[in-house]
Parts: C-alpha cells; structure tokens; sequence
C-alpha cells in the first residue's frame, strides 16, 4: 500500500467505523430524507451514532436496510450500466444488503434471483428479500455447482465470494483471530471456483461483479487476472469521482480500473470491486424470465409475479439433485385462507383488500415479538393489517377480543428489553 496509504488504514482502523443504512424507495420518498448522504449511493445515508435497530419498527417494514457505506457501491454500479430489464443473479447473497441494494434500482421488469448455499443464511436472506418487498425477486438454497449444472443463463451476475476478511478487522475484531496466510490461499482458491462456476451461468456478453471485503491482491487482483487469463474476461471501466477516495490497483503491472475501498481514506468498510465482461454479443432477457428449470433448484421463497402477489408454481419432479420448494403462496388452514405474510410488506401492496389497523409504538413491538395485541372495537372482524407509521407490518386476525398474531415465527424479536419510547432512526423532514 505504501507509507500513507497504510498510515490512514492503521489510523481508519482504530476509529470508530460508521453506521449507514439505505432507504428504500419505493417505501420512502427521497426527498423526505434529512440525513448526510453517502457519496456513491442515491438512497445511502450515514447516521450520527449506532442506535439499536432491533426496536425499529421500520426496519422490519422494509422501509430501510442497515449497510455499511462501501457495500453501496453495488447501486453505483448497476446503475451505470444496466439500462433496459435484465435476469440478474446474486450467487452470494446473504444476508442480502447487495440483492436489497440492486434490486431497487434494476429496470422495471426484471428478475432478482438471490442464492446462498448455506441453508441458515439463506433463510436470513429470504426474510430480508421479504421485508424488502419487490417483485420478481426469488430466493435459493443452492451451491454454485448446482447452478452451473441447471443451465440457466443471466444476463449480470454479482459474485460477492467468501474472503478472508481483512476489511471487516475494525466492524468485527474476532475476524483478526481467524486470519492467517494459509486461509488466504484457501480462499483463493475457494473464490476461483466460485466465478468458474458461475461464469457457465452468464450469457454472451454479459456483466460479472466480483467483490470481496478484503485488501490483498492475491484475492483481488491476482484473481482477476487470472479471469482475464482463463476465461477471457474483460475489465469493464466505471467513471468514479476523485473525491470518493476509491483507490485503484495495488498490484504491480496491473493497471486495470478496479475499485478498492480503504477505512480511512473512504467513509466505509474494506471493500474490493471489479466489472468483467464475457466476450460476446448481448442478448437480454428469456433465459431466466421463464425460470422453467426453477423446480431443479432449491427454491425457498419466490414473488415472480410482478403486479406483487406471488405465483404459484408446479413442484418439481422427480430432478436430479432437487429438495423440495416452499412457495410464497397463501396458506388455507380449513377454516381460513391466511395470505402470505410478503403480501403485506410488497411496494405493490393493495392497500384497499383489507382492513388497516395502526399501533402505537408499544403495540408494534410487541406485534413484531409476536404476542397478542388488542385491537380497538370498531376495527372489522377477519384479517387485518397492522401498520406503524402507515408502513405495514404484517397481518393479524381480529376476532373481537383478542386478534390473533400472525407474524411469521421465525421472525420475531426475541429479546426480551423493551424500549419505552421510540428511537427515531430514519430522520424524515
């Protein structure tokens, strides 16, 4: 890095890191914002001190993602060079700051499917994927290999490999323990197989995004010129203001335009980015749309209907290397037919199909814990949803004494503090 550079990481990693989050916008107006913005993201915003987002009612509507600032750079992107609806994958997405960043500003029409092989993390993703609330957007469970092997193309993929995690030494201390020599090989080699998979996946022509968080050019540089090398790839130049402090190409000999955030020189967490090309001539659109191969893969949530109510689709057969799907569809119980919780929190949401019920401050935690919630008598009897600050939340059943709470269970907030007032967060003018 040389002297300085390395003088304002030593100094940037012993300060305390900011906190950021981004709107979304299609919950929240832009100009109705009054925080500092970030530089490179039309809907980040940094936060004066790191306040306790659990007992925000909105986050939990979707009207904001908390993201450290570097990851925004992902909207940047996107929004430089993709103009017209694309089938775009997110192969490493959880817990889903960069699916919930690309897909707010992707072109109407397109398709967001965001995967993570591990099943936990893929579970936190659908959840955030949820609360997000956009359409044609899908959640998988799978391994890259899995996809490679079930021939369905994209047009941009985003790969944010797993790293060794230099850029998360001043958010998370215990990742300074874990780091070694030998782990960075072994993540070299782990993230070349990850592209490799997931460049059978990409159409001619079509974006790749490599990112990693962390600072070394073996997992950065070195990688991409072994692409380059390899698979042909071809480096793709972004127009980057000076004043964002994005440092370029830290390898020797490698003078190709790629984008590196350092603590202490950009207001953010490490980060690494490179836009590759595949050699090709661009066709966008069909192969994903359709996803008729969907069923071969894991698929734990889906809301491909783009007027935002989720479409039901065939389960799959008998497919080599399948397990079964969950669909975001309603639930019939019997006696009731209780709608699908992404319902609810969809920017598409039909406001005029039920009833709406807004809480107080006290009644929306205790909704979000998932204890019973009393209702006002003049509120109909049936479902409901219930909302705070005009957001929804989700839906309940009233039955007139008691409505029954039907946030998902695996969403709730299990701590048992309770704040006794409301922390505004996301400062509105």
């Amino acid at each position: 890095m040389g002297e300085r550079r390395w003088s304002l990481l030593e100094e940037g990693l012993l300060s305390q890191p900011p906190v950021s989050v981004r709107f979304n916008p299609r919950k929240v107006n832009a100009e109705d914002v009054s925080l500092d913005r970030v530089p490179w993201s039309r809907y980040g915003y940094y936060l004066g001190k790191r306040p306790n987002f659990t007992f925000d009612p909105l986050l939990h509507a979707g009207v904001y993602y908390v993201q450290e600032a570097s990851s925004m750079f992902i909207e940047y992107v996107i929004l430089s060079l993709v103009k017209e609806p694309v089938d775009m994958l997110d192969m490493c997405a959880a817990p889903g700051g960069k699916s919930t960043a690309v897909r707010a500003v992707l072109p109407e029409n397109s398709i967001l499917v965001s995967n993570d092989p591990m099943k936990v993390r893929a579970q936190v993703l659908s959840e955030n994927i949820q609360k997000w609330g956009y359409p044609g957007s899908v959640v998988t469970n799978n391994y890259p290999a899995d996809y490679r092997k079930n021939g369905l193309l994209f047009d941009v993929i985003l790969c944010d490999v797993p790293c060794s995690g230099e850029g998360m030494f001043r958010k998370d201390p215990a990742s300074i323990d874990e780091w070694s020599l030998a782990n960075v090989d072994k993540c070299q080699m782990l993230q070349r197989q990850i592209v490799d998979d997931a460049w059978h996946c990409l159409k001619p022509g079509g974006l790749f995004i490599y990112s990693t968080c962390t600072f070394n050019t073996k997992e950065n540089e070195e990688n991409i010129a072994f692409f380059m090398e390899t698979l042909k790839a071809e480096i793709v130049d972004l127009p980057v203001k000076e004043e964002w402090g994005i440092t370029g190409s830290l390898l020797p000999g490698f003078n190709h335009p790629v984008y590196r955030f350092i603590p202490g020189i950009t207001q953010g967490e490490g980060l690494f980015m490179c836009v590759m090309r595949k050699p090709g001539e661009m066709n966008t659109g069909g192969s994903a749309k359709s996803l008729n191969n969907v069923s071969k893969l894991h698929v734990i949530y889906d809301n491909i209907a783009l007027d935002g109510r989720p479409e039901k689709h065939n389960e799959p057969k008998s497919a080599k290397n399948s397990r079964p799907c969950r669909r975001a569809e309603a639930k019939n119980t019997g006696k009731d037919n209780i709608p699908q919780h992404a319902e609810a929190l969809s920017v598409n949401h039909d406001y005029g199909r039920y009833p709406h019920v807004e809480l107080s401050y006290a009644s929306a935690i205790s909704y979000l814990r998932r204890e019973a919630i009393a209702l006002s008598s003049d509120v109909p009897r049936g479902m409901v949803v219930v909302t705070f600050q005009g957001h929804p939340l989700g839906f309940a059943k009233n039955v007139g004494n008691r409505a029954n709470n039907l946030y998902p269970q695996n969403w709730k907030i299990k701590s048992t503090y309770i704040p006794s007032e409301y922390e505004t967060i996301l400062r509105l003018a």
